[in-house]
């Protein structure tokens, strides 16, 4: 789930990341793309353009769980590409705005055989423009909608990309990407773009392998012709696969999952089609690294049409990818997810070391009063809706969970946790830290905020957030995220001598009863 989560909030966040630059030259490896906002089309810092627009479209669609090749699907679909064209977007391709304004032009049985008859004229009539990036920058959804059933998906992403891009580069594009991100959310590997190639018409598959290996051959600068689809897949393939995965060095705050960041930096330097190139790259990147790699600073920016934030991108991932259902606890689509028994009465107490943060459990954000804090730091799942409602507070949400073994990246998703508490202490917030119960990620990030805030060794830092919650913690049960703590401080772990005090703290509470 944390990569499926990660395939519209990815694209999406390629798409913000790229907006600043698009039809400006390539850029050198020393310069770094900034999420500022701006460009030609003057979007807000963070504010995703047409890429990601056009795959809200597709996806809303996708999250009810629908299967995209049905003619109610497609039907859908192209009411919604004219609904958003309709309201006047800033930036829209030239092709794809030939083909939406004949069809709300023109008549027909069905909103999605009108927009198909013109895309196909539109092909006809233009066989040597008419295979533009438009339909490949929108598609990450359709894989998410088929992850049982590649042939299904490989119908479904021609069927969608059709609708208006009916050249077949740009379908064979949208099936080799889908199969990539197919493959990337269920093996966590890059290995299904070549895979896909069995997905194509045989007498393609030589065409496409070769244009493969000439991506890998070259830096992404080096497609410049990327306003096409094939070079815009190229650009984006070759600054997945020729920027270095980092090694995992936590201790040194180098971590596998920064591979996210580094390669969308490398498709946005690419130049011209910036943001499409970036949001491309992005949907692959997100489902084979998942939300969890992707910085908190770029999630908490992210945001457009219609009035999605990150968090309103990743429900619409996940709900595809769950078949349009949500689990018995409402996440994604619940305004609050059920609070477990597990959390216990709502409690909050001061950091040991700053009195500006406070630790505290899921029930203690159902408080409907006046906010006592200026920003949230959730370390679980909470629903659809702000916390704190009706309140102005800033809200972060961490994908962390509470299990061994369930972590995708649990050393730079502790680090990210830890330094966004940083951030908004700086910034002079008052914020409230919190999980289910308080009593395990709770203590982990605050522990690791005392290191990063005041050089705390992480051995007396979990001490005093210990005492500080009333010696009872349940993080000594999770070793794995007791380590993480120690390791990111630079320290071997030290997890012998909290058991030891943990049956210490047993053994006194058995004498005092």
């Amino acid at each position: 789930m944390d990569r499926a989560a990660g395939v519209i909030l990815g694209a999406a966040s390629g798409d913000a990341l790229g907006v600043p630059y698009e039809f400006k030259p390539s850029m050198s490896d020393s310069q770094f793309p900034e999420m500022k906002g701006g460009g030609p089309f003057n979007f807000a810092p963070g504010e995703y353009s047409d890429d990601t627009q056009m795959h809200v479209c597709i996806a809303e669609v996708a999250a009810t769980g629908a299967d995209l090749r049905t003619p109610e699907a497609l039907d859908a679909i192209a009411t919604n590409f004219l609904r958003w064209y309709g309201g006047g977007p800033a930036d829209v391709g030239n092709q794809t705005r030939s083909v939406l304004s004949a069809t709300a032009r023109g008549k027909g049985s069905s909103p999605s055989e009108v927009m198909l008859t013109v895309s196909r004229r539109y092909a006809a009539a233009n066989p040597n423009s008419s295979a533009g990036n438009g339909s490949l920058m929108r598609t990450g959804a359709v894989a998410l909608a088929y992850l049982d059933d590649a042939n299904a998906m490989a119908e479904a992403a021609k069927l969608v990309s059709e609708l208006t891009h009916a050249d077949p580069d740009c379908a064979e594009a949208c099936i080799l990407w889908c199969s990539g991100i197919r493959t990337a959310v269920l093996t966590g590997t890059f290995d299904g773009v070549r895979e896909g190639l069995e997905l194509l018409p045989e007498a393609r598959r030589s065409v496409w392998a070769a244009r493969l290996d000439e991506a890998e051959a070259h830096p992404p600068r080096h497609f410049q012709r990327n306003g096409w689809v094939v070079e815009a897949l190229q650009a984006a393939w070759s600054a997945i696969v020729r920027t270095p995965v980092p090694e995992d060095q936590p201790e040194q705050g180098g971590f596998a999952a920064q591979h996210f960041q580094l390669a969308l930096e490398a498709a946005v330097r690419t130049g011209r089609d910036t943001d499409t190139v970036a949001a491309i790259a992005g949907a692959l990147l997100g489902a084979r690294w998942g939300c969890s790699a992707i910085p908190l600073a770029w999630q908490r920016k992210v945001h457009g049409w219609p009035s999605n934030t990150s968090a309103d991108l990743v429900r619409l991932a996940v709900l595809t990818a769950r078949a349009g259902q949500s689990d018995r606890d409402g996440w994604p689509s619940a305004p609050r997810v059920t609070t477990p028994l597990s959390s216990g009465k709502a409690f909050s107490v001061r950091h040991p070391r700053d009195p500006g943060l406070f630790l505290g459990n899921l029930a203690l954000t159902e408080y409907t009063g006046p906010a006592p804090v200026d920003a949230v730091v959730s370390l679980c799942r909470v629903g659809s809706d702000p916390i704190l409602t009706g309140a102005d507070v800033e809200h972060s949400r961490v994908w962390l969970v509470d299990k061994s073994g369930a972590n995708s990246h649990l050393h730079f998703t502790l680090d990210q946790a830890a330094r966004e508490v940083l951030r908004l202490r700086q910034e002079g917030k008052r914020v409230l830290l919190h999980c289910v119960a308080g009593r395990s990620r709770t203590p982990a990030i605050a522990a690791l905020y005392s290191h990063l805030a005041d050089g705390v060794p992480p051995l007396d830092a979990l001490r005093e957030v210990n005492r500080a919650l009333g010696n009872y913690w349940t993080l000594p049960n999770h070793p794995e995220m007791l380590d993480a703590v120690f390791q990111l401080a630079g320290e071997e772990p030290q997890r012998a001598a909290f058991r030891a005090a943990r049956r210490s703290r047993w053994r006194e509470l058995i004498h005092r009863r």
